[in-house]
Formats: C-alpha cells, sequence, structure tokens
C-alpha cells in the first residue's frame, strides 16, 4: 500500500539496503545507470538501467559483495545542495534520470534545494552517494547480513511510461533477522502453491485468452457461481439496508467525463476514445458520472434523501500490458458500486453505515485483521485535485470524526485521496499475512455534485446542495474473487463452493443409491457431481481434492445398507460415516449462517 511512510527502525533499515544494493550494483557494473529505491512492505527495490542484461544467476555475486560493504560498517554523511548544483553534480557522473528527477521537483514540486547522502567508507571517504530524503541507520554494522536475500528481477518502465526506457528492477526482501526472513521466505513458498491462476486454472473458475486479450479474463461457470454468490449475498444485504439499483451502459459521451473530470485526470487509464456519429465516446472507466446523470432525471425533496444508487458495473480501466495478470491486475471489471447522495446532516449516518456493511462483509470471509486508512490529499501538490480547499476540509473531518467517534484506529494517507475526494480504504490481511487494499469505503464528494450541478428542494423550499459519496466492499468481483482463492486457498466455505459435494459410487451397483442421494441434493438445491466408477477410486478422490470440493461422498455396500454416506472432508482430509439425513441438515445449517468451517469432519 501507499500509505504515507512511517520512519521507524524497519522502515530505516530497508531504506539504508536499497543505498547498499545500488553501490554494490555500480560495484559490479561501473557504467550502470541508477533512478530509485524505495522501501516496500517486505523490503526495498530499486531501478537501473544496466547496459547488459543481468539475470538470477548474478543475484549470489550482488549478494556477496552487499554483504561487503555492510561489513565495512560505513555511515551517512547528508549534503544539502541546490537545484543548480545538485544538476551540475549528476551531469558530471553520467546519470540523467537523477537530473530528471531533480528538474521535476524544481518544475512540479518548487523546490529549491535538494539533500544528498553520501555513504562513507571505514576512512571517511565517499563511496556512494544518492538523491535522497533520509530516514536511514546509522552505520550498516545496524544491518543483519543474513537478513535479506534478493528475490527476483522485473521490468519496469521509467516513469511508469511505456513510451520511456524499460529499467531493471530488483526486489530484496529484508528483515530484522534471518528468522523472519526465513518465516518470510516459507509463506511465499506456501503463498506460492495456492497462486489464483493455478488454482483457478485446476477449479475451473476463470480463462485468459490471448485472442480476448490482455487484462480481460472471463469467468468460467465455476467462477460465475461464486460471483452469484457474491452477488446474490450483498444484494440482499443493500435491500435491507435501503438501496435501489441501477443499470447504466458500458460507454458515454467524452463530454460526460470531461465533465466529471476524469477524462483530465483519469487520462492515462482511459481507453483510447472512440468517434461515433458526431461526438466522441469513452469506453467506461467509471460508473458515477452516470449514476448523477440519474439523480439529475427527476426532481428531488429533502424527503427522497440519502438516496442510496447501486449497480454492479463492468468498467474499463487501459492498465499497461505488463502489468496485468490473472484477476488481480486487469483491464476490465465489474465494481459492487453504489453512490449516495445525501443532505449535510446525514453525513455521519450513512459513513457508519457504509462501515458497517462492510465490516460484515469482510468478517462474514474470515478477513478480522484489517487497516483502515484515511486517505486525504496531498496539501504540497493540490493540482492534482479538483475542489476548493474548504470542501476538502469539511470532507476529511467528517471521516475522521467519524473514525474517532467509533473508536477505530486508521492509519493517515496523505496523498491518497482520489482527485475529487478523500476517502477510508479498507487495507486487509489473507491467512498468509500479505495485505490487499479492497474496499473504498466511503469515499466523500463535494465536487462532482458541483460540477454537475445537482439539487434537492430543502423543508424551507430552498435549492440546496447534496454531498455525494461512493463506496465499493468488494471493489470488484475479479480481484476479489482472485484474493479469495488464495485467501482459502482454494477451499472455499461450503455456501461459496461453485461445487460443493462431489457423489463417488464404489462401484456400478452403488450407481441407484447415488443416483437417490444426487435426487436429495438437487431437491435442496447443492452443487454437486458424479463421480462414476469408471475410474479407480483413488483417482476420482485425488480428482474431488484437485478440484477442492468441499465433500467427497464416499458410497459402497454398507453406506447402501445403512441409508448413510461416507463424508470426506477434503480440507481436513478427516473421514465420518454420517446417515443422509444428518448430513443434509448440517449441510444446510453451514450454508445458510455461511459459515466458514464445515461442521462434518
Amino acid at each position: 500500500m501507499n500509505a504515507a511512510p512511517i520512519v521507524d527502525d524497519l522502515y530505516k533499515l530497508r531504506h539504508s539496503l536499497a543505498h547498499v544494493l545500488a553501490q554494490a550494483v555500480l560495484k559490479l557494473w561501473p557504467d550502470t545507470l541508477i533512478t530509485i529505491g524505495p522501501p516496500i512492505e517486505t523490503g526495498c527495490y530499486y531501478d537501473f538501467l544496466f547496459s547488459e542484461a543481468i539475470s538470477e544467476e548474478d543475484f549470489g555475486k550482488i549478494e556477496k559483495e552487499m554483504k561487503k560493504i555492510i561489513h565495512q560498517k560505513q555511515t551517512f554523511r547528508c549534503d544539502t545542495l541546490n537545484v543548480a548544483d545538485a544538476k551540475k553534480y549528476w551531469k558530471t557522473k553520467k546519470q540523467r534520470f537523477k537530473v530528471e528527477l531533480i528538474e521535476d521537483l524544481a518544475k512540479n514540486d518548487g523546490v529549491e534545494t535538494v539533500t544528498h547522502y553520501a555513504n562513507l567508507g571505514p576512512k571517511g571517504e565517499e563511496v556512494f552517494v544518492d538523491l535522497c530524503r533520509g530516514g536511514h541507520v546509522e552505520n550498516f554494522g545496524e544491518i543483519p547480513v543474513d537478513g535479506f536475500k534478493i528475490m527476483s528481477i522485473a521490468g519496469a518502465y521509467w516513469r511508469g511510461d511505456e513510451k520511456r526506457e524499460q529499467l531493471t528492477r530488483i526486489y530484496l526482501a529484508a528483515f530484522p533477522s534471518k528468522a523472519e526472513l526465513d518465516a518470510h521466505s516459507k509463506m511465499l513458498e506456501e503463498a506460492a502453491k495456492v497462486d489464483h491462476r493455478r488454482l483457478g486454472k485446476d477449479m475451473g473458475i476463470f480463462v485468459i485468452s490471448e485472442v480476448v486479450g490482455p487484462g480481460l479474463p472471463m469467468l468460467a461457470p465455476n467462477g460465475a457461481l461464486i460471483r452469484q454468490e457474491l452477488e446474490g449475498w450483498i444484494r440482499e444485504e443493500l435491500k435491507r439496508r435501503g438501496y435501489s439499483f441501477a443499470y447504466t451502459p458500458h460507454i458515454g459521451r467524452a463530454d460526460l467525463y470531461k465533465k466529471s473530470g476524469h477524462l483530465s485526470h483519469f487520462k492515462d487509464s482511459i481507453f483510447p476514445l472512440m468517434q461515433a456519429d458526431d461526438a466522441e465516446y469513452v469506453l467506461k472507466p467509471m460508473n458515477c458520472p452516470h449514476h448523477v446523470e440519474i439523480y439529475k432525471s427527476d426532481a428531488r425533496s429533502y424527503r427522497d434523501l440519502p438516496l442510496r444508487l447501486a449497480e454492479f458495473g463492468t468498467v474499463y480501466r487501459y492498465e499497461k500490458s505488463g502489468q496485468v495478470g490473472g484477476l488481480t491486475r486487469v483491464r476490465g471489471f465489474t465494481q459492487d458500486d453504489a453512490h449516495l447522495f445525501m443532505r449535510p446532516e446525514q453525513m455521519e449516518e450513512e459513513i457508519e453505515g457504509i462501515l458497517d456493511l462492510a465490516f460484515t462483509i469482510y468478517r462474514t470471509l474470515g478477513f478480522n485483521d484489517f487497516v483502515l486508512r484515511l486517505s486525504r490529499r496531498d496539501p504540497q501538490n493540490m493540482e492534482k485535485y479538483i475542489g476548493t480547499p474548504e470542501n476538502w476540509d469539511k470532507a476529511e473531518a467528517a471521516l475522521k470524526k467519524v473514525l474517532e467517534k467509533l473508536k477505530l484506529p486508521f492509519i493517515d494517507g496523505v496523498g491518497e485521496a482520489a482527485f475529487y475526494g478523500p476517502k477510508i480504504d479498507l487495507i486487509v490481511k489473507d491467512v498468509f499475512g500479505r495485505e490487499w487494499q479492497l474496499g473504498t469505503i466511503p469515499q466523500v464528494d463535494y465536487n462532482m455534485p458541483e460540477r454537475f450541478d445537482i439539487h434537492y428542494t430543502d423543508s424551507d423550499g430552498t435549492q440546496k446542495r447534496p454531498i455525494m459519496m461512493h463506496r465499493a466492499i468488494f471493489g470488484s468481483f475479479e480481484r476479489f474473487i482472485g484474493v479469495l482463492i488464495e485467501h482459502f486457498k482454494g477451499h472455499f466455505p461450503l455456501w461459496l463452493a461453485p461445487i460443493q459435494v462431489a457423489l463417488i459410487p464404489v462401484a456400478e451397483t452403488h450407481e441407484g443409491y447415488a443416483s437417490e442421494i444426487a435426487a436429495t441434493l438437487k431437491k435442496e438445491g447443492m452443487r454437486f457431481v458424479t463421480l462414476p466408477h469408471t475410474d479407480s477410486l483413488g483417482k476420482r478422490i485425488r480428482e474431488g481434492e484437485t478440484r477442492r470440493i468441499p465433500y467427497l461422498l464416499v458410497v459402497g455396500d454398507k453406506e447402501m445398507e445403512a441409508a448413510s454416506v461416507a463424508v470426506r472432508n477434503v480440507k481436513t482430509k478427516k473421514q465420518v460415516v454420517v446417515t443422509m439425513k444428518e448430513f443434509m441438515e448440517k449441510c444446510l445449517e453451514d450454508i445458510g449462517q455461511r459459515k466458514l468451517e464445515a461442521s462434518i469432519g
């Protein structure tokens, strides 16, 4: 996540290792151009432009050089330079990316000085310099030489622009001890086993086709079943909470998105415009302008508010081709979107209602470890946003007031707001401890109501401007399903599993009894398959386990005689014999209560 960095000891360690990494690379490949190297959640990375390709075979010698540098116990010296002198320094070093960074800081942020951090060797000599804002260890001796490891390399365009140079990004995992690094490595190994791209294929959840296009996944029947369960569940929750539903088209006139501000502030993520008749059209990147037009279609009274308008709306974002993959980074996706229009005095109650909905959904799915981030504007970079400072102050204060009232801890995300309003982001940890930013709950928007000039008639007959809130609990169904696959390791709760039961008759003589069970399952609305006796029993059990079907019902002579079933719980690998009546009662109870763990086995 990209919240404002907390410069604690771990941040300093990881930031310092980015400098060590860059210093080691320049020692081994002196003509390399260096760019940026920030700390990240599990370590750091650094982007380089090499004159020759490097590979994983080079990791060992880079780590060896890094350890040499650490053993020298180098220290830092901070130098403040004016922009002209800093540019001159980096031009002398022939490091053109650093020159460009300084020029951008001067032009966009108005800085007049920058800081250089120099690494000083054992005799106080200057051995490496980087353009940096600081946050480091006192000396490299504080860095454990067995607490870091180069994990991977990847391509990365300079400034995220695919028309610019393609750099080599080196990722480093870094922790205060070898034990923590080993635990992280083990977690990654376990997570790789349940990568949603592999399990998604094994379980028939989604399909990626180059014929269709990159970043445009298709949910196969089993994936569609998961989405339908999620949709049905949240649809009922929304109805109960007073939401109305809408459907809007996949395109709109470019003028609509010029008016909303998306076309200028979101231009890099919008597909190329289309020409039709006498107008340009946009492939819809957001649902909100359409919902505003629905609001405008009728006169609204204070009695009509709040108006809570929901849509499972498909939108399109032009992600870079090298960044799309699986279900978690896509170009076409469906949001569980909603926009709420309200009077000012209704704001707090509506924010609380959205938070309650989010907590209900996430806790039911076993996401109990989460962080709330109050994503605010960056006061030093106001050209990124639309609207007046007064409206931004009111919106941020309203969100903060509710968080404090409910005594919900949160982190401060300066610069993480959307261009038209601040928001509360919900960041969850999955079973591996990895963080995912999923829902936006909610985002307060004073600006779009002004841009579209929408009103309601107040109790005194005057025209007032409503406040608008944006919110999405799942974020997108595609990404959420991808996260759920890995969070559950493919073992979905019974109510959410695309196939809930596999019937396995031991031999041909048991298929009649299996058909009776199938009729019962069908009558009760259970999702099941029959794995016929033509394959061996062991092969069919392995197939059920590979497909992560929660229950395998094995029926043979004993089960026929006792009107029972041998129930194998695929997740726990335990097998018990119960009557068919007991099996159905427990299944329907687990499904009705949306239990995370199955009651049998």
